[in-house]
């Protein structure tokens, strides 16, 4: 029954468990012919292959096919041409083949990160540098159609062909590229691009077998087309939009962008719809639980009965069978001394030494004798029999390894071989260490030659290798070896459970372990060996495997001594440079046994063209050591097919199975042995991925073609048992892990007891629970089942086991998959990595490759996307992450291949430094929690009377009232209405009172103010207005200055002129644009000469129409003369001042502060902190907008207390200015920014020691407040009060301020009051606007921290957003603010002041509709604490959770950035600082890069990673960018909104544009 099919009858159910089944029929038993299999071929690549009536191979018993005889044996040449190698890769084809062309964005490169890109490829889309001649071209839009029944001749075609056109990204679109296929619509489309491979890749792609990936959004796609045009589907585009992808930013400005059509590329391939608004009342979900993946209820379910455990033939009895291995060695090394026993090759192939075995047993005698007797510390002996010794010999010396292993074997010592470590930093060296470490080995064996390369110390010892113990390495050649006395002879016992040595493993997690053989099992599994491979004395084989370890230890330096056989041994380094060379060996010596890996086959195949003269025919075993690998058969196939005609028959090729616990499991016979013909079993993949065995039947590319690793090996007893749980046999059509039972197994894991039970000693039990044998059982870590005639088949690894969404997947079957598309051409086989990563509660695929050098970015994005369309087909499974590094960087593993366990550490370490990387997060992650959904509508009333019921207090707290704080200095200032009157006194009542100190970069002082100085200055600056300027009253004058005493006294000039002043930052000459439109508003700009010669540059007339220009005035040199009379406006509800700035969302808005609102928010600040003529404060903030203002230019003149002023400017040459300034000043209340705070944590962080010796001490501070208008930044707060409290710094001192647009001083820590508090918040409930304390560190907490304490005379209310109803104690709602110091309204340089009229008076929808409050655009919450404030009462804290504007609402969820922009930070340290915001529903991450450009592509994977795991959102665009792209503005806050703006316009220069699928 060699090519027939086999059913196994099962009375329970006559089903077949697995048909053999050849391509797509069943055949005669003769040899296909070649016409017969193109026509075959053809229709397995017709692109829709059509439902071929099934034909079930029945077993040939039942049917035999006319002319054959049952059982007839095989006949060399009837190979079996339908199992051919390529099959695979025609199913690869076939299935790239069911794609049309889709369009997809292809992720864009700076040039400079191009590490191997080659001179011809295009310019990546929307680099920076897009040429003039490339925006004409897009102008014009060149339309390449195509015509709908264009024919083309290969699947090739779409890829091969000349990307034409220009590098935009706007999308064309073929039509099916299959004759016979459906045309898919055929669009006119803009020039054909290089983003145009696929477009909508899997997220469109309905699969028969499984369904389209969910809609990340949740919501129907109705709404699309209906609500925004410029988002529609651009298939469906209409014409004006094809031309130019037409967009709007933030702030209505078109723009015409390269990454915003891409972007929509990426949402037409996600059909994302638009989000509706969020809703206040929502289903109470807040657990947000995963979506848990329910079983497929259609998946195949095992049905056959339950295994029964398979005996291999008794071990036969040998009359003259050695006692022990030992024994073997003296007999043939005293009875045939000079017969020889190893071989050893130098790397041009010529025999450099042969060892005979009378060598071998002197040389192993000499080596055992030095080691017990010639090395000693302190008169001690340094080993003991049993002591564990490292074996470091290099893979082309196994002579001298064989000497040293059977030396100690004869000392009575263990060895653990192990690899030579070449730098201090091999992979997986470390873990190799902690093996020896554990072993408690303290000796190292090793040659001489070896030993002068390993790396030294400075005193000439070799070096301690990371995680190594200390090691004496011992040199055994020659030389150091002595000979022993006459009447010395080792002890040669017979074989025991003794350990006779230690074979090292690396584990799927990269652990290192040491399996332990006894000298019985040794000895038995030679036995095992000799008889299954049907050995003899004096054969000669060639082995090509590793000598150390595993099979090439087995046969090459164990059973062949055992069989007195001659080993040719093929270094490593040889077959690198001749592939061929085992060939010519066995050709050389006609060796009857050949030991290989099909990777040493397929090598041989590239280069068998240069030979000519040699035969095969000498073998009668070749034995293929990983011939349960499935790639391992089309190697298999492709070696007989060349070889057949050179002597090979097909019937040598004996595969194995075999792992490092269990040693060899299984092993085809050779073919004297009259054993059942091999099997071949085509399997769907689908199927084995539930674990169970169906032969393939309609899907026909998702198959995988197995070869029986032959029968099971003498006196072994084999089962296979479930997975995972309780090791139940599994039923005969169900695959499990192979356990076998037998005394030629491993014993244990060295010094790890609990793995050891767990893996040594199992005991299977039938379905009933009843154990099936009384001996333990050893699972071998292979996947399979055992198929007819009792053959052995592996589909795969536990190690390769990866399981997700609840189904299985074998690594090694997507690297044969990703191999398949165009082999060889982008790739490097044998260089490519897959593995899962957990992340969001499943595994997820990886899938690392090795770039050839000559690929371009073009053709490796093109073979990326055809991988994730291959894999997804033919294992319907999604690629999480797809990466390719440049040539030879991916960690090798000793003998070639990569290192798996350690590729995966670098992809989680983000030190993989891939050169492309495709995610594709939105196909794989099906697991996320629902959408919030609406609740029906439950009103305003109900909802208060909830919270009365459940007891909660309405969230309303108030400072405290200012008329009971009047004290003797009040009732002095209190008669002045406005600011330019208590000027005005304090200039008559304390003229030399000093008011302000400015300091410069030095620290020395660079300006002062009295009062009276001030006063003169100002009433200068008040007669240059009226005279030269011929202002009226109510003027605005803009104030140009840098921060300074200029500044104060022209700000008090305009008020004496009745002008209203504006403060604005002097521009900087790099960006005049965005100051100017400000500044030209006035009617006058007052500045200084230096500011005015820019102002009236070349530059500032490009960017504004000079006409326009107000007149501008410089106060350098002013006329002293005195003011007749100092303007008294009618009413203190007048326009005191404008005060502008730009807020986080872009937006350039003034408020207008009153005479009455400056005098009462000044009056507020002096009694929070308690500020008289005596206080000196320091002042380290911008003086232009908001508190920074206030503090710098109003409160000394009110309060009369001295400030100290120091430029945040000047901390940028010298960062310790501002903290000395207070030490020497002795300053106990000063205020900063944030980005002073961050300023001084970096650049003075390691220097506290040198500040120390400068005296600088700050236990004077009570009160450092930081100026913020954000949630308070806790980490920054505390790192900088851990870092200079060796300083002094009081943890206490450090507190934040909280003031808005509408109100610039709401909160104010002060001088006295209880310390701000923090609470822990539930982010996941928080992304539910509600409020749930938890403990400190319990998962996704958020510390948050009470913004100070609320100014007197402020009262804050907490309001619904939606129903502007009042909302309960520690409920999350807008903060309202009620205050006599609230900003009258907005100015709004372009005139938008209606739209925001409500922020300033609005009313409670119930309850106290009577009170008028402003709208903070905050959401917070009050919460009352157990602290009593200075009034006696309990105290109202109020914590800001963020701005409103700024929030996402995602898959119905308000996220606040700075929540993912924290864990994003977190997740490398190459993130210096990360801006997210949302485009259409897409969430865009840009991180700044401190570090080298080669780390930009690790950041998109982590970046990814983090994201999902701690916010359950998908990352849309992830771009990387240099550090300082993201702007700030002068409080350090992220200007989000200008960042998108500038990356939709294409201006912000990325190092790398990554779109995840």
């Amino acid at each position: 029954m060699s090519d027939c099919g086999f059913y196994v009858n099962n009375p329970s159910c006559a089903l077949a468990i697995i048909t053999v089944r050849h391509l797509i029929y069943s055949r005669p038993h003769c040899d296909i012919t070649q016409k017969g299999y193109e026509k075959k071929r053809g229709k397995l690549l017709a692109p829709y292959i059509p439902q071929i009536q099934e034909h079930r191979i029945q077993t040939s018993s039942q049917v035999a096919p006319p002319g054959s005889k049952q059982n007839k044996p095989r006949v060399a040449n009837s190979r079996d041409e339908r199992f051919r190698s390529d099959l695979h890769t025609e199913a690869v084809q076939a299935a790239l083949a069911k794609y049309t062309e889709r369009k997809m964005p292809m992720p864009s490169k700076r040039r400079s990160v191009l590490v191997q890109s080659s001179v011809e490829a295009c310019t990546p889309p929307d680099t920076s540098s897009a040429s003039e001649d490339e925006g004409s071209l897009r102008r014009q839009g060149r339309i390449a159609s195509s015509s709908p029944y264009q024919a083309h001749p290969s699947v090739e075609h779409w890829f091969n062909r000349v990307i034409q056109g220009s590098s935009t990204s706007s999308s064309a679109s073929s039509t099916s590229s299959h004759p016979g296929g459906r045309p898919h619509h055929a669009t006119n489309a803009t020039s054909a691009s290089a983003a145009t491979v696929l477009a909508d890749l899997m997220a469109q792609t309905q699969l028969d077998n499984h369904s389209a990936p969910p809609d990340v959004t949740g919501l129907s796609e109705r709404s699309v087309h209906a609500e925004r045009p410029q988002v529609a589907s651009m298939r469906g585009l209409p014409r004006r939009y094809t031309h130019t992808s037409v967009m709007e930013t933030a702030d209505g400005v078109p723009v015409n962008s390269r990454v915003s059509s891409k972007i929509q590329q990426l949402l037409n391939t996600l059909k994302r719809p638009k989000r509706p608004p969020l809703r206040e009342f929502f289903v109470d979900d807040f657990e947000e639980l995963l979506d848990v993946q329910h079983p497929d209820p259609n998946q195949p379910k095992p049905e056959g009965g339950e295994m029964r455990p398979l005996n291999g033939e008794p071990l036969g009895v040998v009359t003259n069978w050695p006692p022990s291995l030992l024994a073997s060695l003296q007999r043939w090394g005293t009875t045939q001394p000079k017969s020889p026993c190893l071989t050893a090759l130098d790397n041009a192939g010529k025999p450099v030494y042969t060892l005979t075995y009378g060598k071998l047993w002197t040389r192993s005698q000499k080596l055992s004798y030095t080691l017990l007797n010639k090395l000693s510390t302190r008169n001690e002996p340094l080993l003991r029999p049993g002591d564990r010794v490292a074996l470091v010999f290099p893979n082309n010396d196994p002579v001298m390894f064989m000497v040293a292993f059977y030396g100690c074997l004869l000392a009575e010592l263990v060895p653990v071989p192990i690899e030579v470590p070449l730098t201090r930093k091999d992979a997986g060296s470390q873990q190799v260490g902690f093996l020896l470490g554990s072993c408690g080995v303290t000796l190292a064996l090793t040659t001489d030659a070896c030993q002068k390369g390993l790396p030294k110390a400075q005193t000439g010892e070799v070096v301690t290798f990371k995680g190594w113990p200390r090691l004496l390495w011992f040199v055994t050649d020659g030389k150091h070896v002595a000979k022993p006395p006459r009447d010395w002879h080792p002890p040669i016992r017979d074989a025991s459970n003794e350990i006779a040595y230690i074979e090292y493993k690396t584990s799927k997690e990269g652990s290192t372990m040491g399996i332990t053989v006894s000298h019985s099992a040794m000895l038995a599994h030679c036995h095992a060996l000799t008889q299954a491979c049907g050995y003899t004395e004096g054969e000669i084989i060639t082995n090509v495997l590793d000598f150390k370890r595993d099979a090439g230890l087995w046969h090459g330096v164990l059973t062949s001594v055992m069989n007195r056989m001659h080993v040719i041994s093929i270094p490593y380094s040889l077959m690198k440079v001749n592939p061929l060379s085992w060939i010519q060996k066995v050709h050389t010596y006609k060796a009857r046994v050949a030991v290989v890996k099909s990777r040493d086959m397929h090598w041989s195949l590239l280069a068998q063209r240069d030979q000519r003269d040699i035969s095969l025919s000498s073998l009668r075993m070749l034995i293929v050591a990983d011939g349960a690998n499935p790639w391992s058969i089309s190697s298999c196939d492709a070696f007989l097919n060349v070889f057949q005609a050179r002597g090979l028959r097909p019937e040598v090729i004996c595969p194995c199975a075999s792992s490092s616990e269990a040693m060899t499991v299984a092993i085809r016979r050779p073919p004297e042995m009259g054993v059942p013909p091999p099997g071949k079993a085509v399997l769907s993949m689908s199927g084995l991925s539930y674990g169970v065995i169906r032969v393939d039947t309609e899907e026909k590319l998702s198959v995988l073609t197995v070869q029986d690793v032959g029968q099971v090996m003498p006196g072994a007893l084999v089962c296979v048992i479930r997975v995972e749980g309780t090791p139940y046999l599994c039923r005969m059509d169900e695959v499990g892990e192979i356990c076998m039972s037998s005394s030629s197994t491993g014993i244990s894991y060295f010094g790890l007891p609990g793995m050891t039970k767990n893996v040594f000693e199992t005991i299977p039990v039938t379905s009933s629970g009843a154990p099936i044998s009384d001996r333990p059982f050893t699972r071998t870590s292979l996947l399979g089942f055992i198929g007819p005639d009792n053959l052995v088949f592996v589909v795969g690894k536990m190690d390769g086991l990866m399981v997700v969404s609840g189904r299985r997947h074998n690594a090694d079957d997507v690297v044969a998959t990703a191999l398949a598309v165009e082999p060889m051409k982008f790739v490097y086989r044998g260089r490519i990595a897959v593995f899962s990563v957990s992340v969001l509660h499943d595994e997820r695929i990886v899938v690392v490759a090795e770039q050839r050098p000559d690929g371009s970015e073009m053709d490796s994005f093109q073979w990326m996307s055809r991988v994730l369309q291959a894999i997804d087909s033919i294992h319907q499974v999604g690629v999480y992450c797809l990466a390719l590094v440049p040539a030879n960087t991916l960690p090798k593993a000793p003998l070639g291949g990569i290192h798996i366990s350690e590729t995966k550490q670098r992809f989680l370490e983000g030190a993989l430094h891939p050169c492309n990387v495709l995610m594709c997060p939105h196909t794989c992650v099906t697991n996320l929690p629902k959408p919030r959904q609406k609740q029906p509508e439950v009103g305003p009333a109900s909802m208060i009377v909830g919270n009365l019921v459940a007891g909660k207090r309405i969230a309303q707290a108030c400072g405290r009232d200012v008329s009971q704080l009047e004290d003797n200095d009040q009732v002095k200032i209190n008669p002045f209405l406005y600011m330019q009157d208590v000027l005005q006194w304090r200039a008559q009542a304390t003229p030399d009172h000093p008011l302000f100190l400015l300091l410069n970069a030095k620290g020395t002082v660079a300006n002062t103010a009295s009062c009276v100085q001030l006063h003169k200055r100002a009433e200068r600056v008040a007669i240059a207005l009226m005279e030269r300027g011929r202002l009226n009253a109510g003027d605005h004058v803009a104030l140009v200055y840098p921060p300074g005493i200029d500044l104060i006294a022209t700000f008090y000039g305009c008020l004496y002129a009745g002008c209203v002043p504006v403060t604005v930052r002097p521009p900087h000459p790099q960006n005049l644009t965005t100051t100017l439109p400000t500044v030209s508003k006035s009617v006058c700009i007052l500045t200084t000469q230096a500011i005015m010669k820019l102002l009236k540059s070349k530059e500032a007339a490009a960017a504004v129409d000079i006409k326009t220009w107000p007149l501008i005035l410089d106060t350098d040199d002013l006329p002293r003369k005195r003011i007749p009379q100092i303007y008294k406006p009618p009413t203190p509800e007048m326009l005191a001042y404008l005060d502008f700035s730009v807020s986080t969302t872009g937006i350039l808005a003034g408020v207008k502060m009153s005479h009455a609102a400056t005098s009462a928010l000044c009056r507020s600040i002096k009694l929070q902190c308690e500020l008289y003529p005596s206080r000196q404060i320091a002042i380290c903030l911008d003086p232009y907008c908001g508190l920074g203002f206030a503090l710098w230019c109003l409160c000394s003149v009110y309060s009369g207390h001295q400030s100290i002023l120091v430029p945040p400017l000047e901390l940028e040459t010298n960062p310790s200015l501002w903290l000395s300034a207070v030490s020497q000043f002795k300053v106990r209340v000063t205020f900063c920014s944030y980005s002073v705070m961050e300023m001084c944590t970096k650049g003075l962080g390691s220097q506290t020691e040198a500040l120390r010796l400068r005296n600088v001490n700050l236990s004077c501070v009570r009160t450092c407040m930081v100026v913020a208008e954000e949630r308070p930044r806790i980490t920054l707060t505390q790192s900088f009060s851990k870092i200079f409290k060796d300083l002094g710094l009081s943890s206490r001192a450090v507190s934040t301020t909280f003031g808005c647009r509408v109100n610039v001083a709401i909160c104010l820590q002060g001088t006295h009051g209880p310390d701000p508090t923090t609470v822990y918040l539930d982010m996941r409930a928080l992304r539910h606007d509600r409020v749930r304390l938890v403990e400190r560190g319990s998962p996704h907490s958020l510390p948050l921290m009470e913004s100070g304490k609320i100014l007197p005379g402020v009262k804050v209310i907490i309001a619904n957003t939606e129903t502007k109803g009042p909302l309960g104690d520690s409920h999350l709602g807008e903060i309202w603010v009620s205050s006599p110091h609230n900003a009258t309204g907005y100015y709004t340089v372009y005139g938008e002041e209606a739209l925001h009229a409500d922020h300033f008076s609005t009313r409670l929808s119930f309850g106290d509709t009577q009170t008028v409050w402003a709208r903070t655009g905050y959401l917070g919450f009050l919460r009352r604490t157990e602290l009593t404030d200075a009034s006696g009462e309990r105290h109202d804290a109020l914590y800001v959770v963020g701005s409103l504007d700024e929030t996402l609402e995602l898959r119905g969820m308000r996220y606040h950035p700075i929540d993912i922009e924290t864990s994003v930070i977190r997740s490398h340290k190459s993130i210096a600082e990360c801006a997210v915001f949302t485009w259409t529903n897409l969430l865009v991450v840009v991180v700044e890069l401190e570090g080298s450009e080669q780390e930009a592509l690790d950041l998109v994977a982590l970046v990814t990673n983090v994201v999902l795991e701690e916010h359950y959102l998908i990352v849309g665009v992830v771009v990387v960018v240099d550090p300082g792209v993201i702007p700030i503005n002068s409080r350090g806050e992220k200007q989000r909104m200008h960042l998108r703006d500038g990356f939709l316009a294409d201006q912000l220069d990325p190092i790398y544009v990554a779109y995840n699928m």
